[in-house]
């Protein structure tokens, strides 16, 4: 179902690219390709890239999954207490320490 998926985007993006073309220059690259808009093999591509964008609609509609390679590595942990009004007590780490060396 992945490899259809990706041969329907595929062409969805043909043929978005051919209506771009069509908008700005008014050039219709599919019928210049296939022999006119009314020549069988250039309806059939307009028929493919029709079905393919509604195979892509499900895509639209997939719930997207997060997985492990999506969430960051370099993510760090950030302490907010002084920025919420509980600073750090600087005076007990002096304390271990000089705890530690005697």
């Amino acid at each position: 179902m992945e490899t259809l998926k990706r041969i329907a985007l595929t062409l969805v993006i043909i043929g978005a690219i051919n209506w771009g073309l069509i908008g700005l220059f008014q050039f219709d690259l599919v019928a210049a390709l296939f022999g006119g808009q009314t020549a069988g093999l250039a309806r059939l591509v307009y028929t493919l890239v029709g079905i393919s964008g509604v195979i892509c609609l499900s895509i639209l509609f997939d719930p997207v999954e997060e997985t492990d390679r999506d969430r960051p590595t370099n993510t760090r942990r950030v302490n907010y207490g002084v920025e919420l009004g509980e600073d750090f007590d600087y005076n007990r780490v002096k304390r271990s320490e000089d705890e530690r060396l005697r």
